[in-house]
């Protein structure tokens, strides 16, 4: 009898579940908190390998990216260099030569200040907006995939902007003596005022004196434009309308390619070489999690988006770029998205679009490869 009723606790009514069902439905639970995309947990963990992942393809990429900015802006020291293939390694011993190592990472620390949120907003906001416009596998088009890019890269650039121009104004710089810190830079972009136009003074007092319609509506537009805020913060988006309008193709174009490469690659005639089968789901709560791609698969579809990317929308980077640099050169005057289109193809004609496409590659691909590749893994490593 007292056996019976020691057992009983063990036996019937017990509701203790075994050492290994208890932590195999902890893990369970986990995967299932972990795997919901809505969830604080979730955009953290997604929000971090993003950022990691930024850093990582920056750093490996930091030289390239000062000469290609160099290009680019037409920095009158480096413009002999564009036109030859070995341009970008004389650009590179030059800037050696002048300022040492450091030199070709001019700007970099604002490019990781920058590159962390970045990368970081851009890959949360894709998983979140891809969660609302892809919820089941026959949703998987391509017109979904891009809209999703697409509206991630102009979330993450709409918040991160000021820091982008501050970089490449960093980068501008050449000479030694006129080296800047990274406060002088942020005044001197404050601070820069596009004059006033020769004509300002005497269209208002020809209006005064004449009194005619015309003239008065001319002294108005020109008291309009002297009171418009011509600087401050307005100076930190200088090319944001071409950052705009290319990261639509950019981000689109990246995230699509990838993500159909990544499915190419995980076709079954050749799942078995191209895959990692321990990293494939082991549960029904990751069901429609597909395998890890291996090393050289996961490069080259991350590659292959960064040259489709870069082709799709080089032209307006450009464009960026020389509106970005435009309080550094000339009289300062703030140039518009059309008038620095003109100013392109005055100098250089179509051509003047692709300008650095050379190096635009030979950095776009390692940087986007090397992107992929760590947010992927950081993803698995961080188990989601």
């Amino acid at each position: 009898m007292l056996a019976s009723e020691a057992e009983s606790p063990k036996g019937v009514g017990s509701t203790r579940m075994p050492t290994g069902e208890h932590t195999i439905g902890t893990k369970t639970a986990q995967r299932r908190k972990n795997r919901d995309k809505q969830s604080l947990d979730y955009v953290l963990r997604s929000g971090l390998a993003g950022g990691l992942a930024g850093c990582a393809a920056k750093t490996v990429v930091g030289p390239l990216d000062r000469v290609k900015i160099l290009f680019q802006a037409s920095n009158p020291q480096f413009a002999k260099y564009t036109g030859s293939w070995f341009g970008v390694v004389t650009a590179m011993k030059d800037i050696y030569s002048q300022n040492g190592a450091l030199g070709l990472f001019k700007g970099h620390s604002v490019t990781l200040l920058r590159i962390f949120p970045y990368a970081s907003i851009k890959f949360l906001a894709y998983e979140q907006i891809r969660h609302v416009f892809i919820k089941r596998r026959d949703q998987e088009t391509t017109i979904r995939r891009l809209a999703s890019g697409s509206l991630a890269g102009i979330t993450s650039v709409f918040f991160t902007y000021p820091l982008e121009v501050i970089r490449v104004r960093l980068a501008f710089e050449t000479k030694r003596d006129t080296r800047s810190s990274l406060s002088g830079i942020c005044k001197q972009i404050y601070h820069e005022r596009p004059p006033l136009p020769l004509n300002a003074t005497s269209t208002h007092a020809s209006a005064v004196l004449t009194a005619s319609p015309s003239a008065i509506t001319a002294a108005a537009s020109s008291t309009v434009q002297q009171i418009t805020p011509r600087t401050g913060l307005a100076n930190f988006y200088r090319g944001f309308s071409p950052t705009m309008w290319g990261m639509l193709p950019y981000a689109g174009m990246s995230f699509l390619t990838h993500d159909t490469a990544g499915d190419w690659l995980r076709h079954p005639s050749i799942v078995e070489y191209t895959t990692l089968p321990s990293t494939a789901a082991s549960s029904s709560v990751d069901a429609h999690k597909p395998a890890q791609l291996k090393v050289w698969a996961e490069l080259l579809s991350g590659g292959f988006a960064g040259l489709v990317s870069q082709t799709a929308s080089y032209p307006l980077e450009v464009i960026r770029r020389r509106m970005q640099v435009g309080g550094a050169v000339g009289d300062g005057h703030r140039l518009g998205m059309a008038e620095t289109t003109r100013a392109i193809w005055r100098e250089r004609g179509f051509r003047g679009f692709w300008v650095g496409l050379t190096i635009g590659y030979i950095k776009v691909v390692p940087m986007v490869a090397t992107s992929f590749f760590v947010y992927e893994r950081g993803k698995y490593w961080l188990g989601i």
